[in-house]
Protein backbone atom coordinates (compact mmCIF):
# COMPACT_ATOMS: atom_id res chain seq x y z
CA UNK A 1 0.00 0.00 0.00
CA UNK A 2 1.33 3.46 -0.86
CA UNK A 3 0.69 6.70 0.99
CA UNK A 4 1.41 9.78 -1.07
CA UNK A 5 1.96 13.09 0.64
CA UNK A 6 2.20 16.45 -1.08
CA UNK A 7 3.26 19.22 1.25
CA UNK A 8 3.20 22.95 0.64
CA UNK A 9 5.44 25.55 2.32
CA UNK A 10 5.02 24.27 5.86
CA UNK A 11 7.20 24.71 8.95
CA UNK A 12 10.00 22.15 8.95
CA UNK A 13 8.86 20.36 12.12
CA UNK A 14 5.32 20.03 10.75
CA UNK A 15 6.56 18.64 7.46
CA UNK A 16 8.72 16.06 9.24
CA UNK A 17 5.94 15.01 11.60
CA UNK A 18 3.41 14.63 8.80
CA UNK A 19 5.81 12.44 6.85
CA UNK A 20 6.42 10.32 9.96
CA UNK A 21 2.70 10.10 10.61
CA UNK A 22 1.87 8.81 7.15
CA UNK A 23 4.60 6.20 7.44
CA UNK A 24 3.73 5.03 10.94
CA UNK A 25 -0.03 5.03 11.55
CA UNK A 26 -1.86 1.72 11.60
CA UNK A 27 -4.89 2.88 9.66
CA UNK A 28 -7.35 0.12 8.80
CA UNK A 29 -6.68 -0.55 5.14
CA UNK A 30 -6.84 -2.85 2.18
CA UNK A 31 -4.36 -3.09 -0.67
CA UNK A 32 -6.99 -2.07 -3.22
CA UNK A 33 -8.13 1.10 -1.47
CA UNK A 34 -8.22 4.28 -3.47
CA UNK A 35 -6.85 7.53 -2.11
CA UNK A 36 -8.33 11.00 -2.03
CA UNK A 37 -6.72 14.42 -1.53
CA UNK A 38 -6.89 16.31 1.76
CA UNK A 39 -6.80 20.10 1.51
CA UNK A 40 -5.58 22.82 3.82
CA UNK A 41 -8.40 25.13 4.89
CA UNK A 42 -5.92 28.00 5.03
CA UNK A 43 -4.98 27.84 1.36
CA UNK A 44 -7.09 25.19 -0.35
CA UNK A 45 -3.90 23.38 -1.38
CA UNK A 46 -3.49 19.62 -1.17
CA UNK A 47 -1.52 18.63 1.93
CA UNK A 48 -1.71 14.86 1.55
CA UNK A 49 -3.79 11.87 0.56
CA UNK A 50 -5.92 9.60 2.76
CA UNK A 51 -7.34 6.18 2.04
CA UNK A 52 -10.97 5.99 0.89
CA UNK A 53 -12.33 3.09 2.89
CA UNK A 54 -15.28 0.94 1.87
CA UNK A 55 -17.53 -1.65 3.49
CA UNK A 56 -14.92 -4.38 3.07
CA UNK A 57 -12.36 -2.29 4.95
CA UNK A 58 -14.83 -1.60 7.75
CA UNK A 59 -15.58 -5.31 8.02
CA UNK A 60 -11.87 -6.09 8.34
CA UNK A 61 -11.45 -3.36 10.95
CA UNK A 62 -14.24 -4.78 13.10
CA UNK A 63 -12.77 -8.27 12.84
CA UNK A 64 -9.40 -7.05 14.11
CA UNK A 65 -11.00 -4.90 16.80
CA UNK A 66 -13.14 -7.76 18.13
CA UNK A 67 -10.13 -10.04 18.38
CA UNK A 68 -8.20 -7.40 20.31
CA UNK A 69 -11.15 -6.50 22.54
CA UNK A 70 -11.53 -10.02 23.93
CA UNK A 71 -8.10 -9.79 25.55
CA UNK A 72 -8.44 -6.11 26.47
CA UNK A 73 -11.67 -6.78 28.38
CA UNK A 74 -9.68 -8.93 30.81
CA UNK A 75 -6.87 -6.40 31.22
CA UNK A 76 -7.02 -4.91 34.74
CA UNK A 77 -8.55 -1.45 34.77
CA UNK A 78 -5.55 0.05 36.57
CA UNK A 79 -3.33 -1.25 33.79
CA UNK A 80 -5.58 0.35 31.17
CA UNK A 81 -5.57 3.60 33.15
CA UNK A 82 -1.77 3.63 33.22
CA UNK A 83 -1.72 3.82 29.41
CA UNK A 84 -4.00 6.84 29.38
CA UNK A 85 -2.01 8.65 32.04
CA UNK A 86 1.02 8.27 29.82
CA UNK A 87 -1.06 9.36 26.84
CA UNK A 88 -2.06 12.50 28.75
CA UNK A 89 1.60 13.47 29.11
CA UNK A 90 2.38 12.75 25.47
CA UNK A 91 -0.50 14.93 24.27
CA UNK A 92 0.78 17.88 26.28
CA UNK A 93 4.37 17.33 25.15
CA UNK A 94 3.30 17.13 21.50
CA UNK A 95 0.83 20.01 21.76
CA UNK A 96 2.60 22.19 19.18
CA UNK A 97 2.45 19.52 16.49
CA UNK A 98 -1.14 18.66 17.34
CA UNK A 99 -2.17 22.32 17.14
CA UNK A 100 -0.32 22.68 13.83
CA UNK A 101 -2.11 19.80 12.16
CA UNK A 102 -5.50 20.82 13.58
CA UNK A 103 -5.04 24.30 12.17
CA UNK A 104 -3.75 23.04 8.86
CA UNK A 105 -6.80 20.86 8.29
CA UNK A 106 -9.52 23.09 9.78
CA UNK A 107 -8.23 26.63 9.34
CA UNK A 108 -9.03 27.60 12.93
CA UNK A 109 -6.92 30.02 14.95
CA UNK A 110 -4.24 28.90 17.40
CA UNK A 111 -6.27 29.43 20.57
CA UNK A 112 -9.14 27.32 19.23
CA UNK A 113 -6.64 24.58 18.42
CA UNK A 114 -5.28 24.76 21.97
CA UNK A 115 -8.83 24.19 23.25
CA UNK A 116 -8.76 20.81 21.55
CA UNK A 117 -5.44 19.80 23.07
CA UNK A 118 -6.58 20.76 26.56
CA UNK A 119 -9.86 18.90 26.11
CA UNK A 120 -8.08 15.67 25.17
CA UNK A 121 -5.64 15.94 28.05
CA UNK A 122 -8.45 16.74 30.49
CA UNK A 123 -10.55 13.75 29.44
CA UNK A 124 -7.56 11.41 29.56
CA UNK A 125 -6.65 12.55 33.07
CA UNK A 126 -10.22 12.51 34.43
CA UNK A 127 -11.20 9.08 33.14
CA UNK A 128 -7.83 7.47 33.88
CA UNK A 129 -8.26 8.59 37.50
CA UNK A 130 -11.96 7.73 37.78
CA UNK A 131 -12.24 4.50 35.77
CA UNK A 132 -11.04 2.10 38.51
CA UNK A 133 -13.74 3.35 40.87
CA UNK A 134 -16.50 3.67 38.27
CA UNK A 135 -15.90 0.17 36.91
CA UNK A 136 -15.44 -1.50 40.28
CA UNK A 137 -17.97 -4.12 41.30
CA UNK A 138 -20.29 -2.46 43.80
CA UNK A 139 -22.67 -3.86 46.40
CA UNK A 140 -26.37 -3.03 46.66
CA UNK A 141 -28.98 -4.12 49.22
CA UNK A 142 -30.30 -7.55 48.33
CA UNK A 143 -33.89 -8.75 48.26
CA UNK A 144 -33.66 -10.18 51.79
CA UNK A 145 -31.30 -8.57 54.33
CA UNK A 146 -28.32 -10.82 55.17
CA UNK A 147 -29.71 -13.63 53.01
CA UNK A 148 -29.29 -12.02 49.57
CA UNK A 149 -25.89 -10.83 48.42
CA UNK A 150 -26.16 -8.47 45.45
CA UNK A 151 -23.43 -7.00 43.25
CA UNK A 152 -23.43 -4.90 40.08
CA UNK A 153 -20.69 -5.47 37.53
CA UNK A 154 -19.92 -3.33 34.47
CA UNK A 155 -19.18 -5.30 31.32
CA UNK A 156 -17.90 -3.60 28.15
CA UNK A 157 -20.26 -3.33 25.19
CA UNK A 158 -17.74 -4.81 22.75
CA UNK A 159 -16.73 -2.66 19.77
CA UNK A 160 -17.80 0.97 19.85
CA UNK A 161 -18.34 2.71 16.55
CA UNK A 162 -17.44 6.39 16.50
CA UNK A 163 -18.25 8.93 13.79
CA UNK A 164 -16.72 12.36 14.43
CA UNK A 165 -16.99 15.72 12.61
CA UNK A 166 -14.48 18.08 11.02
CA UNK A 167 -14.95 21.09 13.29
CA UNK A 168 -13.10 19.63 16.30
CA UNK A 169 -11.21 16.69 14.78
CA UNK A 170 -8.85 16.25 17.73
CA UNK A 171 -11.21 16.67 20.69
CA UNK A 172 -14.20 14.92 19.14
CA UNK A 173 -11.98 12.38 17.41
CA UNK A 174 -10.42 10.97 20.59
CA UNK A 175 -12.03 12.35 23.77
CA UNK A 176 -15.18 10.23 23.44
CA UNK A 177 -13.07 7.16 22.64
CA UNK A 178 -11.01 7.50 25.83
CA UNK A 179 -13.77 6.35 28.24
CA UNK A 180 -14.92 3.71 25.75
CA UNK A 181 -11.46 2.15 25.71
CA UNK A 182 -10.99 2.45 29.48
CA UNK A 183 -14.31 0.64 29.92
CA UNK A 184 -12.83 -2.37 28.11
CA UNK A 185 -14.13 -1.78 24.59
CA UNK A 186 -12.42 -1.59 21.24
CA UNK A 187 -13.13 1.35 18.91
CA UNK A 188 -13.58 1.62 15.15
CA UNK A 189 -13.56 5.32 14.29
CA UNK A 190 -14.28 7.33 11.18
CA UNK A 191 -12.92 10.88 11.13
CA UNK A 192 -14.50 13.37 8.78
CA UNK A 193 -13.43 13.26 5.13
CA UNK A 194 -11.87 16.73 5.47
CA UNK A 195 -9.76 16.09 8.57
CA UNK A 196 -8.28 12.57 8.69
CA UNK A 197 -4.70 13.42 9.67
CA UNK A 198 -5.58 14.95 13.04
CA UNK A 199 -7.12 11.71 14.34
CA UNK A 200 -4.27 9.65 12.91
CA UNK A 201 -1.78 11.89 14.70
CA UNK A 202 -3.35 11.55 18.12
CA UNK A 203 -4.03 7.83 17.76
CA UNK A 204 -0.34 7.42 16.97
CA UNK A 205 0.40 8.97 20.39
CA UNK A 206 -2.01 6.52 21.98
CA UNK A 207 -0.16 3.62 20.36
CA UNK A 208 3.11 5.04 21.67
CA UNK A 209 1.60 5.11 25.17
CA UNK A 210 1.03 1.36 24.97
CA UNK A 211 -2.49 0.84 23.60
CA UNK A 212 -2.65 -2.36 21.51
CA UNK A 213 -2.65 -1.16 17.93
CA UNK A 214 -5.61 -3.18 16.69
CA UNK A 215 -7.78 -2.08 19.59
CA UNK A 216 -8.34 1.32 17.95
CA UNK A 217 -9.05 1.04 14.23
CA UNK A 218 -9.32 4.15 12.05
CA UNK A 219 -11.18 3.97 8.75
CA UNK A 220 -11.02 7.10 6.62
CA UNK A 221 -13.40 7.81 3.79
CA UNK A 222 -16.87 9.03 2.89
CA UNK A 223 -19.58 9.23 5.53
CA UNK A 224 -22.30 7.50 3.52
CA UNK A 225 -20.04 4.52 2.89
CA UNK A 226 -17.84 4.19 5.96
CA UNK A 227 -20.20 5.74 8.51
CA UNK A 228 -23.12 3.56 7.46
CA UNK A 229 -20.99 0.43 7.57
CA UNK A 230 -19.78 1.28 11.08
CA UNK A 231 -23.33 1.88 12.29
CA UNK A 232 -24.35 -1.52 10.92
CA UNK A 233 -21.61 -3.37 12.84
CA UNK A 234 -20.96 -1.57 16.12
CA UNK A 235 -22.19 -2.71 19.53
CA UNK A 236 -22.63 0.93 20.55
CA UNK A 237 -22.58 4.03 18.37
CA UNK A 238 -21.15 7.45 19.28
CA UNK A 239 -21.92 10.27 16.86
CA UNK A 240 -21.34 14.01 16.82
CA UNK A 241 -22.74 15.97 13.91
CA UNK A 242 -25.89 17.33 12.35
CA UNK A 243 -29.38 16.54 13.56
CA UNK A 244 -30.34 15.31 10.09
CA UNK A 245 -27.55 12.71 10.03
CA UNK A 246 -28.19 11.91 13.69
CA UNK A 247 -31.76 10.88 12.85
CA UNK A 248 -30.54 8.53 10.12
CA UNK A 249 -27.99 6.88 12.40
CA UNK A 250 -30.51 6.76 15.24
CA UNK A 251 -32.86 4.80 13.02
CA UNK A 252 -30.11 2.28 12.30
CA UNK A 253 -29.24 1.99 16.00
CA UNK A 254 -32.90 1.55 16.90
CA UNK A 255 -33.44 -1.18 14.31
CA UNK A 256 -30.37 -3.01 15.63
CA UNK A 257 -31.30 -2.40 19.30
CA UNK A 258 -27.87 -1.03 20.18
CA UNK A 259 -27.03 1.89 22.43
CA UNK A 260 -26.61 5.28 20.79
CA UNK A 261 -25.14 8.57 21.97
CA UNK A 262 -25.48 11.66 19.81
CA UNK A 263 -24.59 15.30 20.15
CA UNK A 264 -26.37 17.11 17.37
CA UNK A 265 -27.20 20.63 16.20
CA UNK A 266 -28.04 23.76 18.14
CA UNK A 267 -29.44 27.25 17.73
CA UNK A 268 -27.90 28.49 20.93
CA UNK A 269 -29.25 31.61 22.68
CA UNK A 270 -27.63 34.14 24.98
CA UNK A 271 -29.46 36.45 27.37
CA UNK A 272 -27.94 39.75 28.52
CA UNK A 273 -29.77 40.90 31.66
CA UNK A 274 -30.02 44.52 32.75
CA UNK A 275 -27.84 43.78 35.80
CA UNK A 276 -25.04 42.15 33.74
CA UNK A 277 -21.45 43.31 34.00
CA UNK A 278 -21.16 44.70 30.46
CA UNK A 279 -17.38 45.02 30.64
CA UNK A 280 -17.13 41.28 31.21
CA UNK A 281 -19.82 40.51 28.65
CA UNK A 282 -18.10 42.48 25.89
CA UNK A 283 -14.84 40.63 26.61
CA UNK A 284 -16.42 37.18 26.60
CA UNK A 285 -19.25 37.29 24.05
CA UNK A 286 -17.10 37.51 20.88
CA UNK A 287 -15.42 34.24 21.85
CA UNK A 288 -18.80 32.65 22.64
CA UNK A 289 -19.99 33.52 19.12
CA UNK A 290 -16.88 33.31 16.97
CA UNK A 291 -14.54 30.75 18.51
CA UNK A 292 -13.52 28.28 15.80
CA UNK A 293 -15.05 30.72 13.29
CA UNK A 294 -18.48 29.92 14.73
CA UNK A 295 -18.19 26.32 13.54
CA UNK A 296 -19.07 24.95 16.94
CA UNK A 297 -22.14 23.03 18.02
CA UNK A 298 -22.40 25.09 21.22
CA UNK A 299 -21.61 28.46 19.60
CA UNK A 300 -23.98 31.36 20.35
CA UNK A 301 -26.06 32.39 17.32
CA UNK A 302 -28.71 34.71 18.86
CA UNK A 303 -28.50 37.27 21.65
CA UNK A 304 -31.45 38.73 23.57
CA UNK A 305 -30.66 41.92 25.47
CA UNK A 306 -32.84 43.64 28.06
CA UNK A 307 -33.93 47.10 26.92
CA UNK A 308 -32.11 49.19 29.59
CA UNK A 309 -28.67 47.97 28.41
CA UNK A 310 -29.46 47.15 24.78
CA UNK A 311 -27.94 50.20 23.10
CA UNK A 312 -24.83 50.21 25.28
CA UNK A 313 -24.18 46.50 24.81
CA UNK A 314 -24.85 46.60 21.07
CA UNK A 315 -22.48 49.51 20.49
CA UNK A 316 -19.66 48.02 22.51
CA UNK A 317 -20.13 44.48 21.18
CA UNK A 318 -20.19 45.66 17.57
CA UNK A 319 -16.99 47.64 18.06
CA UNK A 320 -15.27 44.63 19.67
CA UNK A 321 -16.25 42.42 16.73
CA UNK A 322 -15.05 44.97 14.19
CA UNK A 323 -11.66 44.98 15.90
CA UNK A 324 -11.18 41.20 15.73
CA UNK A 325 -8.07 40.09 13.87
CA UNK A 326 -8.56 37.54 11.07
CA UNK A 327 -5.83 35.56 9.44
CA UNK A 328 -4.14 32.29 8.56
CA UNK A 329 -1.11 30.94 10.33
CA UNK A 330 0.31 29.14 13.30
CA UNK A 331 0.99 32.10 15.59
CA UNK A 332 -1.10 33.35 18.51
CA UNK A 333 -2.10 36.85 17.41
CA UNK A 334 -5.15 35.86 15.34
CA UNK A 335 -8.64 36.07 16.87
CA UNK A 336 -10.45 34.08 14.18
CA UNK A 337 -9.37 31.81 11.37
CA UNK A 338 -10.97 30.36 8.27
CA UNK A 339 -14.04 28.32 7.52
CA UNK A 340 -13.41 24.72 6.52
CA UNK A 341 -14.24 24.77 2.78
CA UNK A 342 -16.18 26.41 -0.05
CA UNK A 343 -19.43 24.63 0.81
CA UNK A 344 -19.35 26.08 4.31
CA UNK A 345 -18.48 29.53 3.00
CA UNK A 346 -21.40 29.45 0.56
CA UNK A 347 -23.76 28.31 3.30
CA UNK A 348 -22.76 31.10 5.69
CA UNK A 349 -23.06 33.72 2.94
CA UNK A 350 -26.54 32.46 2.07
CA UNK A 351 -27.75 33.00 5.65
CA UNK A 352 -26.53 36.59 5.64
CA UNK A 353 -27.85 37.35 2.15
CA UNK A 354 -31.28 35.92 2.99
CA UNK A 355 -31.57 37.95 6.19
CA UNK A 356 -30.45 41.19 4.52
CA UNK A 357 -32.81 40.66 1.57
CA UNK A 358 -35.68 40.38 4.05
CA UNK A 359 -34.78 43.54 5.96
CA UNK A 360 -31.98 42.77 8.42
CA UNK A 361 -29.14 45.23 9.01
CA UNK A 362 -25.47 44.23 9.12
CA UNK A 363 -23.53 46.08 11.83
CA UNK A 364 -20.25 44.20 11.46
CA UNK A 365 -18.80 41.81 8.90
CA UNK A 366 -21.17 40.20 6.45
CA UNK A 367 -18.74 39.36 3.67
CA UNK A 368 -16.11 36.90 2.54
CA UNK A 369 -12.42 37.80 2.70
CA UNK A 370 -10.67 36.13 -0.24
CA UNK A 371 -7.69 38.40 0.36
CA UNK A 372 -6.91 36.34 3.47
CA UNK A 373 -7.62 32.89 2.03
CA UNK A 374 -10.23 31.06 -0.04
CA UNK A 375 -12.68 30.34 2.81
CA UNK A 376 -12.48 33.34 5.14
CA UNK A 377 -15.65 35.11 6.26
CA UNK A 378 -15.80 38.06 8.60
CA UNK A 379 -17.38 37.76 12.06
CA UNK A 380 -20.86 39.12 11.49
CA UNK A 381 -23.42 40.90 13.67
CA UNK A 382 -26.96 41.63 12.50
CA UNK A 383 -30.03 43.33 13.95
CA UNK A 384 -33.66 43.61 12.86
CA UNK A 385 -33.69 40.05 11.58
CA UNK A 386 -37.27 39.33 10.45
CA UNK A 387 -39.28 36.31 11.49
CA UNK A 388 -39.20 34.73 8.04
CA UNK A 389 -35.40 34.82 7.70
CA UNK A 390 -33.86 31.37 7.98
CA UNK A 391 -31.27 32.89 10.32
CA UNK A 392 -33.98 33.08 13.00
CA UNK A 393 -34.43 29.34 13.39
CA UNK A 394 -31.82 27.38 11.43
CA UNK A 395 -28.29 26.61 12.62
CA UNK A 396 -25.70 28.64 10.70
CA UNK A 397 -22.59 26.88 12.00
CA UNK A 398 -20.52 29.89 11.11
CA UNK A 399 -19.45 33.33 12.41
CA UNK A 400 -22.91 34.95 12.32
CA UNK A 401 -25.01 36.19 15.24
CA UNK A 402 -28.06 38.41 15.53
CA UNK A 403 -28.96 40.69 18.44
CA UNK A 404 -32.50 41.51 19.56
CA UNK A 405 -33.93 43.83 22.22
CA UNK A 406 -36.40 42.44 24.77
CA UNK A 407 -38.47 44.28 27.35
CA UNK A 408 -38.35 41.64 30.09
CA UNK A 409 -36.35 38.59 31.10
CA UNK A 410 -39.45 36.44 30.72
CA UNK A 411 -39.65 37.52 27.08
CA UNK A 412 -35.98 36.61 26.66
CA UNK A 413 -36.52 33.18 28.25
CA UNK A 414 -39.52 32.50 25.99
CA UNK A 415 -37.52 33.43 22.89
CA UNK A 416 -34.52 31.39 24.03
CA UNK A 417 -36.74 28.32 24.40
CA UNK A 418 -38.61 28.90 21.14
CA UNK A 419 -36.57 26.39 19.14
CA UNK A 420 -36.51 22.70 18.34
CA UNK A 421 -32.95 22.60 19.67
CA UNK A 422 -31.66 22.53 23.25
CA UNK A 423 -27.90 22.13 23.30
CA UNK A 424 -26.32 25.20 24.92
CA UNK A 425 -27.38 28.56 26.31
CA UNK A 426 -25.58 31.46 27.95
CA UNK A 427 -26.61 34.12 30.44
CA UNK A 428 -24.77 37.29 31.40
CA UNK A 429 -26.28 38.63 34.60
CA UNK A 430 -25.70 39.12 38.30
CA UNK A 431 -25.15 35.64 39.79
CA UNK A 432 -28.53 35.48 41.54
CA UNK A 433 -30.34 36.51 38.37
CA UNK A 434 -28.28 34.09 36.29
CA UNK A 435 -29.17 31.10 38.45
CA UNK A 436 -32.86 32.03 38.42
CA UNK A 437 -32.85 32.17 34.62
CA UNK A 438 -30.74 29.01 34.14
CA UNK A 439 -33.38 26.75 35.69
CA UNK A 440 -35.91 27.94 33.11
CA UNK A 441 -33.81 27.33 29.99
CA UNK A 442 -34.39 24.13 28.01
CA UNK A 443 -30.79 23.29 27.19
CA UNK A 444 -28.37 20.58 28.25
CA UNK A 445 -25.72 23.15 29.17
CA UNK A 446 -26.22 26.66 30.54
CA UNK A 447 -23.29 28.98 31.18
CA UNK A 448 -23.60 31.93 33.55
CA UNK A 449 -21.23 34.78 32.65
CA UNK A 450 -19.59 32.45 30.14
CA UNK A 451 -20.43 31.33 26.63
CA UNK A 452 -19.79 27.59 26.63
CA UNK A 453 -16.28 26.92 27.92
CA UNK A 454 -17.17 26.54 31.61
CA UNK A 455 -19.80 23.85 31.04
CA UNK A 456 -17.73 22.06 28.40
CA UNK A 457 -14.58 22.01 30.53
CA UNK A 458 -16.41 20.79 33.66
CA UNK A 459 -15.65 17.21 32.67
CA UNK A 460 -16.95 15.72 35.93
CA UNK A 461 -20.52 16.74 34.96
CA UNK A 462 -22.56 15.18 32.13
CA UNK A 463 -23.12 17.31 29.04
CA UNK A 464 -25.41 16.87 26.07
CA UNK A 465 -28.53 18.12 24.34
CA UNK A 466 -32.24 18.31 24.98
CA UNK A 467 -34.96 18.09 22.33
CA UNK A 468 -33.48 17.74 18.80
CA UNK A 469 -29.94 18.43 20.00
CA UNK A 470 -29.12 14.87 20.93
CA UNK A 471 -29.45 12.00 23.34
CA UNK A 472 -27.32 10.53 26.09
CA UNK A 473 -24.38 12.47 27.52
CA UNK A 474 -20.62 12.78 27.32
CA UNK A 475 -18.45 13.62 30.36
CA UNK A 476 -19.06 12.67 33.97
CA UNK A 477 -19.82 9.14 35.14
CA UNK A 478 -22.37 8.63 32.38
CA UNK A 479 -19.70 9.44 29.80
CA UNK A 480 -17.95 6.19 30.74
CA UNK A 481 -20.75 3.96 32.02
CA UNK A 482 -22.79 4.39 28.83
CA UNK A 483 -20.15 2.20 27.17
CA UNK A 484 -20.89 -0.66 29.58
CA UNK A 485 -23.64 -3.16 30.31
CA UNK A 486 -24.73 -3.40 33.94
CA UNK A 487 -24.70 -7.01 35.11
CA UNK A 488 -26.85 -7.72 38.18
CA UNK A 489 -25.45 -10.69 40.15
CA UNK A 490 -27.35 -11.95 43.18
CA UNK A 491 -26.50 -14.86 45.48
CA UNK A 492 -29.24 -16.28 47.71
CA UNK A 493 -27.75 -17.77 50.88
CA UNK A 494 -29.40 -20.13 53.34
CA UNK A 495 -33.14 -19.60 53.16
CA UNK A 496 -34.78 -19.64 49.74
CA UNK A 497 -36.35 -16.38 48.64
CA UNK A 498 -39.59 -18.41 48.34
CA UNK A 499 -39.41 -19.34 52.00
CA UNK A 500 -38.58 -22.62 53.83
CA UNK A 501 -39.25 -25.92 52.16
CA UNK A 502 -42.79 -27.04 52.73
CA UNK A 503 -44.22 -23.63 53.63
CA UNK A 504 -47.74 -23.35 52.17
CA UNK A 505 -48.08 -20.60 49.54
CA UNK A 506 -50.79 -18.80 51.50
CA UNK A 507 -48.65 -18.68 54.61
CA UNK A 508 -45.71 -17.51 52.50
CA UNK A 509 -47.81 -14.62 51.22
CA UNK A 510 -48.83 -13.62 54.73
CA UNK A 511 -45.27 -13.80 56.09
CA UNK A 512 -43.81 -11.81 53.19
CA UNK A 513 -46.50 -9.13 53.45
CA UNK A 514 -45.89 -8.76 57.19
CA UNK A 515 -42.12 -8.68 56.62
CA UNK A 516 -42.46 -5.89 54.05
CA UNK A 517 -44.65 -3.83 56.34
CA UNK A 518 -42.21 -4.33 59.19
CA UNK A 519 -39.29 -3.53 56.96
CA UNK A 520 -40.91 -0.26 55.92
CA UNK A 521 -41.55 0.66 59.54
CA UNK A 522 -38.03 -0.23 60.69
CA UNK A 523 -36.43 1.06 57.46
CA UNK A 524 -34.14 -1.91 56.95
CA UNK A 525 -35.35 -2.66 53.42
CA UNK A 526 -34.23 -0.64 50.36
Amino acid sequence: MSRRLTLGPLPKHLRQNLLRLCANTAIADHQEQEEYPVHSAFSGEVIGHALAGDEQVVEAAFFKAREAQRLWAHTPVKQRAKIFKDFHDRVLREREFLMDIVQLETGKNRLSALDEVLDVAGNARYYANKAPRLLAENANPGALPLLTKNRVQHAPKGVVGQISPWNYPLALGISDAIPALLAGNAVVAKPDWNTPFTLLAVVDLLYQAGLPRELFQVVTGAGKTVGSAIAQRSDYLMFTGSTATGRILGKTAGERLIGYSAELGGKNPMIIAADADLDKAVREVPNACFSNSGQLCVSIERIYVEAPVYEDFLSRFTKAVQQMRLGAGFDWNVDMGSLINQQQLDSVQSFVDDAVAKGATVLAGGRARPDLGPFFFEPTVLIDVPRDAKLRTEEVFGPVVYVEKVETLQEAIALANDTEYGLNASIFAAPETGWQIAGQINAGGVGINDGYAATWASIASPLGGMKQSGMSRRHGEEGLLKYTEARNVAEQRGLSIRGPKGMPPKLYGQVMSYALLLGKKLRFLP
